[in-house]
C-alpha cells in the first residue's frame, strides 16, 4: 500500500498522505512518495491544480517519533549520531527531506492544502509549503519541536507571518486552531469541519479553469519574491540547526527520556513544561 496516493480527477491532481493509523506520520518513505506524486501531477498536461490531504483523523501529525526518537537502535535512530556528531551527515539527511517538501513550492500547478485534525511539527513543514491553505476551525497547526528536538526545515513561518508573530510561534511552540491561524495570516481561510471539503473543492474548480501556463507563471512571479528574499539560505541554517536541536545536551536529554519512558510520555513532559531538559528533571514549580 502506498504511503502517498495521487489520483487524477479531471483538471485536479489529488495527493493524499496515506499512513492513517499514525496520523500520517512522516518516515522515510513519505518525502519520496510525496515528491513522486507532485512530479507526476506536473507531468500530466491535464492537471491544473493540486489537492493536498491527509487519509484518516489529521493531515500530518510530524515525524514518526516511535521510529526516530524513542528507538533505541535501527535505522531510525540514525538521526541521533553517536559522538562526535557529523554535523555534515545529519544536514545531508535533513536536507533531503527538506528538498522533498519544497517539491510542492516548486510544482508547477498551484497546491492547495487541505488540513484537519493536525498538521503539527514536520507535518506543518509540509502544509506550508503549499500555495494556499484551507483548515478547518477545529483543527490544530504548530511546531511544539522548537520547545527542544526541532527547528522548522523548510522555515515558511517567518515568510507567511513575518517576524513578530513567526516569533511568537518559534518561542513557545504552540499550537493553535484554524480560526487563530487564519486570523494571524497563515492559513487563508478557516471553516468549519463540515464545510471543509466543499470550500477546497470550490476553490479547486475555480483555479482549474484557468490555463496552465498563466498559473505558472504567477506562481513563479510570486514564489521569486520570496526566494529573493534568501529563502535557500534560511532553509540551509534551519536545516543545520535542526540538527544541533537534536545534538545538544538539552536534545540528547530528551532523547534518553523518550527511551526510557516512551515517546509520548517525553513529548507530553515537553509539551506542557513540566521537565527541565538541561537538568534533566522534573521542573520545580516556584
Amino acid at each position: 500500500m502506498p504511503k502517498v496516493i495521487y489520483e487524477k480527477d479531471g483538471r485536479i491532481g489529488r495527493i493524499t498522505l496515506n499512513r492513517p493509523d499514525v496520523m500520517n506520520a512522516i518516515d522515510d518513505d513519505v518525502p519520496v512518495e510525496l515528491a513522486g506524486c507532485v512530479e507526476r501531477a506536473n507531468a500530466d498536461a491535464g492537471i491544473h491544480v493540486i489537492v493536498l490531504a491527509g487519509a484518516g483523523e489529521a493531515f500530518c501529525a510530524g515525524y514518526d517519533l516511535t521510529y526516530y526518537a524513542q528507538a533505541s537502535g535501527g535505522a531510525g535512530n540514525s538521526v541521533t549520531q553517536d559522538m562526535p556528531w557529523d554535523p555534515m551527515k545529519d544536514y545531508a539527511f535533513m536536507m533531503r527531506n527538506t528538498e522533498l517538501f519544497m517539491s510542492i513550492w516548486r510544482s508547477h500547478r498551484p497546491v492547495i492544502c487541505k488540513v484537519h485534525g493536525y498538521a503539527v511539527a514536520g507535518g506543518s513543514d509540509i502544509a506550508l509549503c503549499a500555495d494556499i491553505i484551507v483548515m478547518s476551525t477545529d483543527a490544530r497547526i504548530g511546531y511544539m519541536p522548537v520547545r527542544v528536538w526541532g527547528c522548522p526545515t523548510t522555515a515558511m513561518w517567518v515568510y507567511r507571518l513575518g517576524p513578530q508573530r513567526a516569533k511568537r510561534m518559534m518561542f513557545t511552540g504552540d499550537k493553535i486552531t484554524g480560526s487563530e491561524a487564519e486570523k494571524l495570516g497563515l492559513v487563508l481561510k478557516a471553516v468549519p469541519p463540515e464545510e471543509l471539503d466543499a470550500e477546497v473543492e470550490a476553490l479547486a474548480q475555480r483555479i482549474a479553469t484557468v490555463p496552465v501556463n498563466q498559473l505558472m507563471m504567477q506562481k513563479l512571479v510570486i514564489n521569486q519574491a520570496i526566494e529573493a528574499m534568501g529563502l535557500h539560505t534560511t532553509q540551509l541554517i534551519a536545516t543545520v540547526f535542526d540538527g544541533i536541536t537534536r545534538h545538544s545536551p538539552e536534545g540528547l536529554n530528551f532523547k534518553h527520556r523518550a527511551e526510557a519512558v516512551g515517546w509520548k510520555a517525553a513529548v507530553r513532559e515537553r509539551d506542557d513544561g513540566t521537565w527541565d531538559w538541561t537538568e534533566n528533571r522534573p521542573i520545580n514549580p516556584r
